[in-house]
């Protein structure tokens, strides 16, 4: 019932909304008779009562034949794919470029864990180092008491 009701109002929406931006996305060679912008006008303004969209579709716009003997998508990608779609995993290239991106991957990371070592064994020393010497250098020695 509710659909009976307002479907003749969404199709008159629907038809306005499409002769209004295939106007605006047509290119100025292509207009016949009007200006674009007297059409965009006459769209707008005589929409609701579908005579600015017929228009539009019927004397607005040049249209051109398709070309390609009228077949399908598909049947056109069928005849005219010369080079066979190879999936990511059976392409040899694309395996060689994974294989290379992961030797680089594993020295970045041996580097990182070569100089993590690194800066842990300066710290450990420091922290040794603060531990051992200080104890016996003269800095610990309490200063004289002043009488």
């Amino acid at each position: 019932m509710f659909l009976i009701r307002y479907l003749p109002f969404l199709l008159v929406l629907a038809l306005w909304i499409y002769a209004f931006i295939d106007c605006l996305n047509t290119p100025e060679s292509q207009v016949r008779g009007l200006p674009k912008v007297v059409w965009v006008l006459v769209i707008l303004l005589f929409g609701e009562v579908l005579v600015g969209p017929i228009a539009w579709l019927a004397a607005g716009k040049h249209r051109q034949p398709v070309t390609g003997g009228g077949s399908t998508p598909a049947e056109w990608h069928r005849n005219h794919s010369s080079a066979k779609w190879i999936a990511p995993d059976d392409n040899p290239e694309f395996l060689r470029s994974l294989k290379e991106e992961n030797k680089k991957d594993e020295a970045l990371l041996k580097d990182w864990e070569a100089d993590l070592r690194r800066r842990e064994e300066e710290l450990r020393r420091k922290h040794e180092g603060a531990q051992d010497g200080p104890a016996n250098g003269p800095e610990d020695t309490p200063p004289a008491a002043k009488e």
